[in-house]
């Protein structure tokens, strides 16, 4: 047992974890950080957002130069795919930003332990941790825990990973060559993104999604655009469609699958697994202080992300709400400023949301199906990428901007976007969301020219009829 008593002890170096550790450490806290791998950074900067972003924009380039270059008078010879570079590229990004945390935790006088930490039954007002590491264990005191380990991709029963030729997303991130036949089981943000990856650097890829849509919590028509434009693309996409059996045959993989025209085999040789995650809440010990996940798996907190138990705290993907980084890390700020008596609070209605397929598909705020299952009265204004000259010279232009807004003042009550660039494009209409703007407060900012921003301008003076170029 280490002699020192840490004001607080963070378990998990996630995008929720090392924010929380650092801005705790800004406030005046003697903070210690234990995180089960090598690196820091967590799911988000080793196997997750980072290397599947680089490996989407190292694809992207890469059709750009098979199919995309020509109608820009830019001929080049067949391009050749080096495959080990691009995975030698996105690691030294990975390498360079979870060293870049590393730093930061020095800067900030935060104390790193590596190894799994599992929590103790308190010694009176101080809790305890156990931190399994490779020499052996020890036990560190806190006066506050909190539990940041993420989350992991969920398994099918029926379909176990191998590692191999059945894998989740971070197993794709890595592949040694590109698959012949891929099937993705899951049309939501991570089947779309990793399938794009793998069709764009000469995979057949096939995505079979359960339910009606993909992207399920999307907007109706953004994902009905994003799926014509993939299937142009040549990803085969089966909605209402559930993966039944997989054997393992001399050709490869055959999975039977079930839809609404009956069963269907698909031969492949790799298939990703991307029907969601849960919450890691095993082997941390929540017995030992009286705690345990509720129905969802995640542990339920108060609005300063205190649990059960007294001095444990729980963010990110362990807690109620989207399995978004971005929401961990806000999450991390505010638990830290709370617990410095600050009132501090995260605007869960002005979360975005992004997919990075291309077209990028980003919203925030409220979505037409949901206000209309609540009873709001709503108006909603378009703008088509194809009528921006900024898209035009991109050679970019499908897509569109969607605003809803409330009919007698006007106030943004959601944005959605489907087109170039829309991760970027989304943070001016969250800001806007966020402090109560409205479509007049565009209106009447000015944008420059030419720019894919104007769009948003456009789209909000749509809610009106009063777009210019619409």
């Amino acid at each position: 047992m280490t002699e020192e008593i840490y004001d607080l002890l963070v378990i998990g170096a996630g995008p929720g974890g090392y924010v929380a550790a650092i801005r705790a450490a800004q406030l005046g806290f003697n903070v210690a950080v234990v995180e089960q791998r090598e690196t820091l950074g967590g799911v988000c900067l080793n196997e997750g957002c980072i290397p599947s972003k680089a490996l989407l924009e190292s694809s992207e380039r890469f059709e750009q130069a098979c199919h995309g270059l020509s109608e820009h008078g830019v001929e080049v010879d067949t391009p050749r795919l080096d495959l080990s570079r691009m995975m030698q590229r996105k690691q030294g990004i990975i390498d360079k930003l979870t060293g870049g945390i590393a730093g930061l935790f020095k800067k900030n006088g935060i104390s790193h332990f590596q190894g799994s930490g599992q929590l103790q039954a308190p010694d009176g007002a101080t809790q305890r941790v156990e931190v399994t590491q490779t020499a052996g264990k020890l036990e560190l005191q806190a006066n506050n825990v909190l539990l940041a380990t993420g989350s992991r991709a969920a398994e099918l029963p029926h379909i176990p990973f191998d590692g191999e030729t059945i894998f989740s997303a971070r197993e794709a991130l890595s592949l040694p060559e590109v698959p012949k036949h891929l099937l993705v089981v899951g049309g939501g943000v991570i089947g779309l993104e990793m399938g794009s990856v793998w069709r764009r650097l000469g995979a057949e890829v096939t995505v079979v999604e359960m339910l009606p849509q993909i992207l399920p919590q999307t907007d109706k028509q953004m994902a009905q655009l994003l799926q014509r434009i993939l299937k142009k693309k040549g990803i085969e996409i089966l909605l209402e469609t559930r993966i039944d059996t997989v054997d393992k045959t001399a050709e490869g993989l055959l999975a039977t699958v079930t839809g609404k025209k009956g069963e269907k085999q698909i031969t492949c040789d790799r298939i990703l697994v991307a029907t969601g995650r849960r919450a890691i809440t095993d082997k941390l010990g929540l017995e030992n202080v009286g705690l345990q996940a509720n129905q969802s798996g995640q542990l339920d907190v108060d609005e300063n992300y205190r649990t059960g138990a007294t001095g444990i705290y729980a963010i990110g993907d362990l807690i109620d709400g989207p399995m978004l980084a971005h929401k961990a890390s806000d999450e991390g700020v505010v638990f830290a400023e709370r617990l410095a008596g600050q009132k501090s609070r995260v605007d869960y209605e002005a979360i975005p949301a992004v997919t990075y397929t291309a077209p990028e598909v980003a919203s925030v705020g409220r979505s037409e199906d949901g206000l209309n299952r609540d009873g709001i009265p709503f108006q909603a204004g378009k703008f088509y990428f194809a009528a921006s000259g900024r898209a035009l010279c991109h050679g970019e232009s499908e897509g569109f901007i969607k605003v809803l807004a409330a009919p007698e003042t006007g106030r943004i009550l959601g944005v959605h976007i489907i087109g170039p660039h829309a991760s970027e494009l989304i943070a001016e209409a969250t800001t806007v969301l966020s402090f109560g703007g409205s479509i007049h407060d565009l209106a009447v900012t000015c944008h420059a020219h030419p720019t894919l921003a104007e769009s948003l301008k456009e789209a909000a003076l749509a809610v009106s009829k009063e777009a210019i170029h619409a």
